[in-house]
């Protein structure tokens, strides 16, 4: 994984492919979350396979794409007809394709501006958060991690009850609530949050079409949630 999901926090994937292809060990990336937030170029990773999703960079959903390096083999994925150099047998999603080979023409076209850009305006919302709410945690890498993904843990909150209080904001939560009591994520609980934390973390996101209003918008709605749900807890 190039780029974590949940914190946004870039892996070293080229020191991990120079030592893998060293010990003959063919080595593959995802790259659903970074391609589109950060630069991606495959000679520079090392890797030998890399895959995207569309609808990470604004193409349409259903449609990615794989590199293979050349001389590396994969195993078909679907068996039955010639398709895609006998990879994967069915018929192309020709205007699928078309969206997603635009979509990272205009990517390429814009990136270093993007990417200012997504930083910007997510590091306004956790200067925002923290300025207003000092005891939060933010999750993953300071510097190293995706310009538009931000990881925040709410102490002594629960996730779900806060974003039930989010009417107008599209969030993750990095703890799911059950019948048997909360399950937090297994990418913190691999980075030691406590407990205490990790039972009430949000994942934001910024994108696009982002705009300074929402982001002022936003993070009045968050902090006005977090002292609604503290003055109930």
């Amino acid at each position: 994984m190039h780029a974590n999901n949940e914190v946004g926090t870039l892996q070293p994937i080229r020191e991990i492919a120079a030592i893998a292809r060293a010990n003959g060990v063919p080595v593959h990336s995802d790259c659903a979350q970074s391609i589109g937030k950060v630069p991606v170029k495959v000679e520079q990773l090392g890797v030998d396979l890399l895959s995207l999703a569309g609808h990470k960079l604004y193409a349409p959903k259903g449609v990615g794409a794989l590199y293979v390096r050349q001389g590396v083999n994969p195993e078909p994925l679907i068996h039955g007809a010639p398709h895609e150099k006998s990879r994967r047998a069915g018929t192309e999603n020709v205007p699928g394709i078309v969206g997603l080979g635009t979509a990272c023409s205009l990517i390429s076209s814009e990136s270093a501006e993007s990417f200012g850009r997504l930083k910007f305006f997510r590091d306004s919302l956790q200067k925002e958060l923290l300025k207003n709410l000092p005891d939060i945690r933010i999750n993953g890498h300071p510097e190293q991690r995706l310009p538009n993904t931000i990881s925040v843990s709410f102490p002594g909150l629960k996730a779900n009850s806060l974003l039930d209080k989010l009417s107008a904001i599209a969030a993750s939560a990095g703890a799911a609530c059950h019948s048997d009591g909360i399950k937090v994520s297994a990418v913190l609980e691999a980075m030691a949050v406590p407990p205490e934390f990790a039972m009430g973390t949000l994942r934001f996101s910024v994108g696009r079409f982002t705009t300074f209003e929402d982001i002022q918008r936003a993070a009045a709605e968050i902090i006005a949630a977090v002292g609604s749900e503290r003055e109930n807890s």
